[in-house]
């Protein structure tokens, strides 16, 4: 029989490291949403879903890591010997679980957007991936929160099992999209894409990993570890991943501008190189060949400049639309 982590007792040095992670947690998972509300501009129109999933994922994740915090601070009582749990440390579990339900298929939402599935192919892709990475997540929650019973541990490897299932089906949605879109994309935007999708996979490895600890081991060390495992892992997969994933979206929208596909406000840089000047300069130049586009002004509001229209389209600075 082995009991729930949540219910073993915390030696001071046990509790003050998770809360020390868990407040690292939170602080970098709020100064990575600032930095996405900040470089929210940074990418085209195109690829925008990409960063409202990135704010999304961030935001979500601080939240939960704040919650977290305060569910630890009640979740156990000092005594003369250490840290006892009451009713509310099952929740400093729980929670997380409520958080990942969120945040992993907004995860595979991401990495899916900046591919180079369009249509009915990356719907498909983006409404497998969802329903599975939800699926992976509420089954691991119900086999190691709902239905834990430390007089049966099979019932928690079993609903674990399920859970395996959806984690390959999740990958292997994922995986396929990323090698469809390689022959797509340059190499550059090829490469920083594959990157993204190893960290991605690679860190879904630890979660389970670090979950199925209370199936052979008990005690406030082992809880200690699993707390500060799942907070480092929240951290190298959400603020890496997402940050990697922003980068593609940059120099997607930058090879869109360089293209003439698409118009950008401003320059894009990455690590202070310049893939791309604004795409509302007076002409575009494209990769393969210099084909200039002329620009095709508009003429001024009549109704703030106080002229007629006609007036309007005699301003030297008109160029009337191509026919």
């Amino acid at each position: 029989m082995i009991s729930a982590p949540w219910m073993a007792s915390l030696s001071d040095a046990n509790h003050l490291l998770i809360m020390y992670f868990m407040g690292v947690a939170f602080l970098v998972l709020s100064a990575g949403f600032v930095r996405a509300v900040a470089t929210r501009g940074e990418v085209g129109v195109r690829y925008r879903s990409a960063t409202v999933a990135r704010l999304a994922v961030l935001g979500a994740a601080a939240v939960s890591y704040l919650f977290l915090l305060i569910t630890f601070v009640f979740g156990y009582d000092a005594t003369a010997t250490g840290w006892e749990p009451n009713e509310l440390a099952v929740n400093t579990f729980a929670l997380r679980y409520a958080d990942w339900s969120l945040t992993v298929p907004l995860l595979c939402a991401e990495l899916l957007a900046v591919t180079a599935l369009i249509g009915f192919a990356y719907k498909r892709a983006q409404y497998l991936a969802i329903a599975f990475a939800f699926g992976m997540i509420f089954t691991g929650f119900l086999g190691a929160i709902v239905l834990h019973d430390d007089d049966n541990p099979g019932v928690t490897s079993l609903w674990f099992g399920v859970s395996v299932i959806f984690w390959v089906l999740t990958n292997v949605v994922l995986i396929r999209a990323v090698r469809t879109s390689s022959s797509a994309l340059t190499p550059e935007a090829g490469r920083l894409l594959r990157n993204a999708t190893i960290l991605l996979l690679t860190g879904w490895v630890i979660y389970p990993i670090a979950s199925m600890i209370q199936l052979f081991a008990f005690g406030g060390e082992w809880t200690t570890t699993m707390q500060v495992v799942l907070c480092i892992a929240d951290i190298v997969v959400k603020v890496g991943f997402s940050t990697i994933i922003h980068d593609v979206a940059k120099l997607r929208t930058a090879e869109d501008v360089r293209a003439g596909e698409d118009m950008h406000p401003e320059a894009i840089w990455i690590a202070s190189v310049k893939l791309s000047d604004a795409g509302q300069a007076p002409e575009v130049i494209l990769e393969q060949s210099r084909i200039v586009h002329s620009a095709r002004k508009r003429p001024p509001s009549s109704a703030a400049q106080g002229m007629s229209a006609e007036e309007a389209q005699a301003m030297p600075d008109y160029l009337p639309p191509e026919a």
